[in-house]
């Protein structure tokens, strides 16, 4: 679809939304974005948006040389993998794939989980990193370690898939964890009392503006290589009880809290994305939908208008709160009738039920000029935390 064009406010720059209604409170989260001094062209809403802390997530839009720390959430480079294997998933009974996924729970902290005494050796690239104060480097020291290789909580997940072709398929969503969200708020407590603007940001000309996109390019690394750490202990359950190498042509890895500098419009400009993935023309991308409902790898169309960006997933219709207000544990097992996962957490899984979230084939109408679904995924088992 074309996107709704919202008119702009006096001072403000337009928005353009990707998406067939705006949740409540979205279009406010939006224009708070718009009628910021350091925001140019324009504002671009994908299909999933939905109102969060500060702004919506599913925003984007580019600075010319500011960076705005409490416009990319907390889980700072968070991002989702995909791999696939020449395997027929139907092979997959639900008794071994119960076993995989009770395999998958000993090696993956999941949830609040963190590994105990001094966690993982940390690969090279992310030892004794420069960080931009003392406080930060402490933290970094107690928490990358225990941290590197967890999943978390939320909507962050290890699942298994089938492709439409019976092909098998192992998915995974994680990010920064504590170490993103301690340089989150470091940062955002410097912009809050030195930056520009309502939604406060920060010059990259400046010692305070450089500080912070050198810490967050550092907690985007840090995300990147803890997915890394995921895959490589997911995957070893795979070989180990099933034999299996991934075809590393197929592998698709997108992060979605970020900020990169980009060429748009004949400039250099900072895109900032919350819960939106930046694709160019032709590059593979993946969209998850819910738990216990397809994810389709997609290839991007390089839509100029939206800063060559895509929707990062489903997008929620009901805040946590509402959804363990309104689906009871019960609904959510029938929803996962045909999903292995841990019934046991049902009552803290209602958050993340498939009802919580959009129809991920509604999403992808919204965003036919951004991107090309090219497979469509399955899930036969998930992990969460």
């Amino acid at each position: 679809m074309s996107p709704r064009v919202l008119p702009a406010e006096p001072g403000c720059v337009p928005i353009l939304a990707w998406t067939r209604r705006l949740p409540p409170g979205a279009e406010a989260q939006l224009r708070l974005i718009a009628s910021q001094p350091y925001v140019v062209e324009h504002v671009a809403a994908m299909p999933d948006l939905h109102v969060a802390r500060r702004i919506a997530v599913g925003s984007v839009f580019a600075t010319g040389h500011h960076i705005v720390p409490g416009a990319l959430g907390g889980d700072l480079g968070c991002g989702v993998r995909a791999y696939r294997f020449a395997y027929p998933a139907a092979l997959l009974g639900r008794d071994l794939l119960e076993s995989l996924l009770a395999r998958l729970s000993r090696v993956i902290p999941v949830g609040d989980a963190t590994h105990r005494g001094k966690g993982l050796a940390l690969p090279v690239e992310l030892v004794s990193p420069p960080l931009s104060t003392q406080r930060l480097c402490r933290e970094w020291e107690r928490l990358a370690p225990r941290h590197l290789g967890t999943l978390g909580g939320g909507n962050h997940f290890v699942e298994l898939d089938r492709d439409a072709g019976g092909d098998l398929w192992l998915l995974l969503h994680s990010g920064s964890r504590g170490v993103g969200a301690t340089i989150a708020d470091h940062h955002l407590r410097v912009a809050t009392a030195l930056g520009e603007g309502t939604l406060p940001g920060l010059s990259l000309h400046t010692p305070e503006g450089a500080a912070c996109l050198a810490d967050t390019q550092l907690a985007c690394r840090f995300a990147r290589v803890n997915r890394d750490v995921l895959a490589a202990r997911a995957l070893e359950v795979l070989s180990d009880v099933l034999g299996l190498t991934p075809d590393a042509d197929a592998t698709v890895d997108v992060h979605h809290n970020h900020v990169a500098p980009e060429e748009h419009f004949g400039r250099t400009l900072w895109v900032h994305r919350k819960g939106a993935v930046g694709l160019e023309a032709g590059q593979r991308g993946l969209i998850p939908g819910s738990m216990g409902t397809a994810s389709y790898v997609v290839k991007g169309l390089g839509e100029p208008r939206s800063f060559r960006s895509c929707s990062h997933g489903a997008g929620r219709v009901l805040s946590r709160t509402e959804a363990r207000a309104r689906i009871r544990p019960a609904a959510l097992e029938h929803a996962l009738r045909r999903v292995v996962h841990d019934a046991g957490k049902a009552d803290s899984l209602v958050e993340e039920a498939p009802a919580a979230y959009r129809d991920i084939a509604e999403v992808l109408q919204d965003e036919v000029d951004l991107v090309t679904p090219v497979r469509r995924l399955t899930p036969i088992a998930v992990l969460k935390g």
